[in-house]
C-alpha cells in the first residue's frame, strides 16, 4: 500500500468522532486507506447488489450483523442506514464505531448533515499528491501530469490511456448514471471532453454549451455532478469588495492531471509536451496539489486566483490567518525575469499582509529574486511552510 497523507488527519477523529467518512473519486483509494486503518471492522460493499437490497428492506436485520460497527464503502447507496445508525452510537456512545466512504460527495454530505450533523468527521481523499510518491517520481513532471494520481497507475505499473479508459467508461455507467438520468451519455462525454479543453480557463457555460449542443441551465446541472463527483473543481475568484475590476467567473481544473490528458486524446507524455494545453494542464496539476495538501490535513482549502478586466493577475492565492500567500504558476523550464512584475506590485490590490510570493515553474533550479522564491514544481509544498 502507498502510505497516504490522510493519515494523518484521521487519527484525532478516532478519539473524538462517532463516525468517520472519507469520500473522493472513485478509486482514489478510500477503500484501501479504511481497510489499513481499520483492520479489525468487517468491510462491507454497498454496491453489492444482495447486500443492497438488504440494508435496504431491513436495515435493523443489516446493521445487527455488525454489532461492532463495519466499514461501509459507496454509503450513499443506503441512505436508509443512516437514521438507524444514529440510534445505534446514541446508545453506544463509542468513538469510530462506523467508517462511512462515498465516490458521491454532496449526496454523501447532505445524508451526513440531515442524519450524523456534528459527529461526523468528514475527510477528502484525493488521487495520490506528488509527495506520496517515491521522490524519483517527481522529478518528471510531464509524466506526473500524464499519468495523474490514481493509486493503481502507479502501484501496479499500469497504462494511464488504458486504465483511465476503463476508469471513464464507470465513472459515466455508475455515478454519473445514479445521480442523473443521462440518455445520451455520448453527449456527456462531449460534454466532458469539452471541460477538459477548458482547464484552466474561466468557466463560460455558453462556450461549453455550443459545443455540446446543450442548454445553459443543462451546463450548469452538469457542472454540478462533475462537483459532485470530485473530477472538476471551481477555483473561486479572490473576494475584494474594493475592486469592481476583477474577474468573477470561477477557474475549471481537473481534479487528476490523467484523466484530463485522456480526455484531450494525448496518449504519451512526448505529445502531452508538445500539446498547447500544457501550460495549463502543469497549472492543473499545482492548483490540485495546494487542494490535497490541505484536505490531507483534514483542512477546507482556502484558494482562490485574481485576474482584472485588464488582464492583471495572479494565478494562485492561498488565504491562512488572514494573511496571502502568492503562487505564479509557469510551465517553461527557463525563467523569465518578468514573471515577478505582478507578485512584486501586489500590495496595491490588498489590504491583508503578504505572507509570501512565489513562482512554481518546470525548470530545476530553486532561487530567489528580490521579493519572490522560484520553485521547482517537486519543490511546491516550500510555499506553506
Amino acid at each position: 500500500m502507498i502510505k497516504r497523507d490522510l493519515l494523518e488527519a484521521i487519527k484525532p477523529f478516532l478519539k473524538r468522532k462517532e463516525y468517520i467518512a472519507i469520500i473522493g473519486p472513485r478509486q482514489s483509494g478510500k477503500t484501501t486507506l479504511s481497510q489499513a486503518v481499520f483492520k479489525n471492522k468487517p468491510y462491507v460493499l454497498l454496491e453489492t447488489p444482495d447486500l443492497l437490497g438488504y440494508a435496504q428492506t431491513d436495515p435493523r436485520g443489516f446493521l445487527n450483523d455488525y454489532p461492532e460497527g463495519a466499514i461501509l464503502d459507496e454509503i450513499q447507496k443506503a441512505p436508509e442506514l443512516m437514521s438507524y445508525i444514529m440510534g445505534i452510537v446514541d446508545k453506544r456512545k463509542e468513538a469510530g464505531l462506523y467508517i462511512l466512504t462515498g465516490s458521491q460527495n454532496v449526496l454523501l454530505l447532505k445524508t451526513v448533515k440531515q442524519s450524523l450533523a456534528g459527529r461526523v468527521g468528514v475527510l477528502d481523499l484525493l488521487p495520490l499528491s506528488i509527495y506520496e510518491l517515491p521522490v524519483d517520481s517527481r522529478k518528471d513532471y510531464q509524466n506526473l501530469i500524464f499519468n495523474g494520481g490514481y493509486p493503481k497507475i502507479w502501484s501496479d505499473s499500469l497504462n494511464p490511456t488504458d486504465t483511465l479508459r476503463s476508469y471513464n467508461r464507470t465513472y459515466l455507467d455508475r455515478d454519473i448514471k445514479d445521480i442523473i438520468d443521462i440518455r445520451n451519455l455520448t453527449i456527456f462525454q462531449t460534454f466532458l471532453k469539452a471541460c477538459a479543453s477548458r482547464v484552466g480557463t474561466a468557466l463560460n457555460l455558453t462556450s461549453i454549451g455550443n459545443d455540446t449542443g446543450v442548454s445553459h441551465t443543462t451546463i450548469t446541472e452538469w457542472l454540478s455532478v462533475l462537483q459532485t463527483t470530485n473530477a472538476v473543481y471551481l477555483l473561486p475568484s479572490y473576494s475584494d469588495n474594493r475592486n469592481k475590476a476583477l474577474i468573477k467567473s470561477p477557474r475549471i481544473y481537473f481534479y487528476d492531471t490523467g484523466l484530463a490528458c485522456y480526455l484531450l486524446g494525448i496518449l504519451s507524455k512526448q505529445v502531452l509536451s508538445r500539446d498547447p494545453l500544457y501550460g495549463k494542464l502543469f497549472e492543473s496539476l499545482v492548483v490540485s496539489e495546494a487542494l490535497k495538501y490541505f484536505y490531507n490535513q483534514g483542512l477546507d482549502a482556502p484558494v482562490s486566483f485574481y485576474r482584472e478586466k485588464n488582464g492583471f493577475e495572479i494565478d494562485l492565492i492561498i488565504e491562512v490567518n488572514r494573511e496571502l500567500i502568492l503562487v505564479e504558476i509557469k510551465s517553461s523550464m527557463t525563467f523569465g525575469t518578468d514573471w515577478t512584475e505582478n507578485l512584486e506590485t501586489f500590495d496595491s490590490k490588498t489590504k491583508k499582509p503578504i505572507k509570501g510570493r512565489f513562482i512554481i515553474y518546470g525548470g530545476e533550479e530553486a532561487h530567489t529574486v528580490r521579493k519572490v522564491k522560484v520553485l521547482p514544481l517537486r519543490e511546491l509544498r516550500q510555499i506553506f511552510n
